[in-house]
C-alpha cells in the first residue's frame, strides 16, 4: 500500500499528503459515531416529550422524528464536510482531512457522493464493505471515496518561518505610499507571475496544499534574493509582489515619492 500521495502542480513544484490510515480513520469515525449517536438520542427524546404533550397523531410525530434522524445520520458529515475544508469533528480530532485528486478542496457534490454511498461502506456492520475496499485501494480509499474522487489525508504541523533554522540575513525594505518594498532586482517576470498566480488561485487550493506550496515559493525566492525574511509566507509572497510591481513601473513609484514628500 502507498503511504504517500504525491501531486506535480503545474508551476513544477512537487508536493505530497500523508495517506490516511486505516486506524486514525476508525477512530476518527468512532467519534463521529458517537456525537451522531447523542444527536439521535436527543431527537428521540424531543419525539417522545411531543408525544406526550402535543395533541397530533403518534404516527405523523414518530415519522417527523425518523426523518429528522436520518438528516442527521446522512447530513453530518456533509455539513462539516463543507464548513471545515473536508473534516468532520473525528477528523478534525486526528488531524485528518478529506480532498479531491490534485489536493484541492472537497466541494458539496463529491461530499454528497461520498456520503450517500457510506450506507453501502458500512455494512454488514461497522464498515465492512469499506474496510475491505479500503485494503484493496493503495489509497486506503473506501466505495465512498472512489466513487466522490476524493481520499482522506493526514494533515501536517504548520510549518512558518519562525520555526526554520537561524536567519541569514534581516529583510531591508523601504517603504513607498506606505507599501514595503522588497528588492527583486534579481527576479523575472515568470517569478512574479507564478507569485501572482498563486496568490489569485490560493483560495481555491486546500490548506495543505495552500501551505506548502507557498513556503516551497517563499524557500525559492528567498534562496534567489539572499535574504530570509521572518515573515508569515503568505505575507512575504505579497510584498514581493508588490515591490515587483512598484519597482517595475517608475511612473508609479515617482508619483507615490512625491506624494510621501508633499505630505
Amino acid at each position: 500500500m502507498d503511504n504517500r500521495y504525491t501531486i506535480d502542480t503545474p508551476e513544477n513544484i512537487e508536493f505530497g499528503y500523508d495517506i490516511a490510515g486505516i486506524g486514525s480513520r476508525f477512530l476518527a469515525a468512532m467519534i463521529d459515531t458517537f456525537l451522531i449517536g447523542v444527536a439521535e438520542v436527543i431527537i428521540l427524546l424531543v419525539v417522545g416529550l411531543a408525544v406526550q404533550s402535543l395533541s397530533l397523531a403518534e404516527s405523523i410525530l414518530t415519522a417527523a422524528g425518523a426523518l429528522l434522524g436520518f438528516v442527521v445520520l446522512w447530513g453530518y458529515y456533509v455539513a462539516f464536510e463543507l464548513a471545515w475544508n473536508g473534516q468532520s469533528p473525528g477528523k478534525r480530532v486526528l488531524g485528518l482531512r478529506v480532498v479531491r485528486d490534485g489536493g484541492r478542496p472537497i466541494t458539496i457534490i463529491a461530499s454528497v457522493i461520498r456520503n450517500l454511498i457510506r450506507i453501502i461502506d458500512f455494512l454488514p456492520f461497522l464498515y465492512g464493505i469499506g474496510v475491505v475496499a479500503m485494503f484493496a485501494d493503495r489509497r486506503s480509499r473506501r466505495l465512498g471515496d472512489l466513487a466522490a474522487g476524493v481520499l482522506v489525508v493526514r494533515e501536517r504541523a504548520e510549518v512558518t518561518l519562525e520555526s526554520l533554522n537561524a536567519r541569514s540575513q534581516p529583510l531591508n525594505s523601504v517603504s513607498v505610499a506606505g507599501v514595503p518594498l522588497v528588492a527583486v532586482g534579481a527576479l523575472n517576470e515568470t517569478d512574479y507571475a507564478l507569485v501572482q498566480e498563486f496568490l489569485e488561485r490560493r483560495r481555491d487550493l486546500a490548506l495543505e496544499t495552500r501551505r506548502q506550496l507557498g513556503m516551497r515559493l517563499v524557500r525559492g525566492l528567498e534562496q534567489r534574493l539572499a535574504i530570509q525574511s521572518g515573515m508569515q509566507p503568505e505575507q512575504f509572497l505579497e510584498y514581493v509582489a508588490a515591490s515587483y510591481r512598484i519597482q517595475h513601473e517608475p511612473v508609479v513609484q515617482e508619483s507615490a515619492v512625491s506624494s510621501q514628500q508633499s505630505e
